[in-house]
């Protein structure tokens, strides 16, 4: 089957079969995240959205779009400990479920199927939040020689290779 990948609303690269259903989901993570989080959560879930478009074959294509869309931003604010109260910007996981209409339980299975597929987790940057990347201590380290080290302490050559390698999100001088 041909699916050419199509060049979506606001610059997606999504395959032709699946516009319809990532507009459906889109424009409910957007409305949520709109009303109850910010524009970087909202990149961030909308990123996951069209990576999990390109899937094939993709997951969201089954289900019902609220449910994907929850388990989307459900997964991605764990990521970034959304959960927790200490941060700036939190919620709990019930709001969550809440605003979708769904159970807590269904929206944490989802979030748990959502963060397997994308491989989500604290030593993932792909999906953490800027301000939440150079305070993560499990983003850089790196094992070099047989040890265990935070890239940050080592000569740039050694950052270089590991950037290049995409094992960190950005060479630490380049960013100050």
């Amino acid at each position: 089957m041909d699916d050419s990948i199509t060049t979506g609303a606001k610059g997606a690269k999504i395959p032709e079969s699946m516009l319809a259903r990532y507009s459906e989901v889109a424009a409910l993570i957007e409305g949520f995240c709109n009303e109850k989080l910010d524009e970087e959560y909202r990149e961030l879930c909308i990123k996951a959205l069209q990576k999990l478009c390109r899937k094939r074959p993709s997951p969201i294509i089954g289900g019902k779009a609220h449910t994907w869309a929850c388990g989307i931003v459900y997964a991605i604010g764990s990521t970034n400990y959304i959960f927790d109260k200490s941060m700036p910007l939190h919620i709990t996981g019930a709001e969550i479920s809440e605003w979708f209409g769904l159970s807590k339980s269904t929206a944490g299975n989802k979030a748990s199927e959502v963060s397997r597929l994308l491989k989500l987790g604290y030593t993932n940057f792909e999906f953490q939040r800027e301000s939440l990347i150079e305070q993560n201590p499990m983003i850089w380290l790196i094992e070099f020689d047989g040890f265990i080290a935070d890239v940050r302490n080592m000569p740039r050559e050694i950052q270089e290779i590991a950037f290049r390698k995409k094992l960190i999100p950005y060479i630490p001088a380049d960013k100050e």
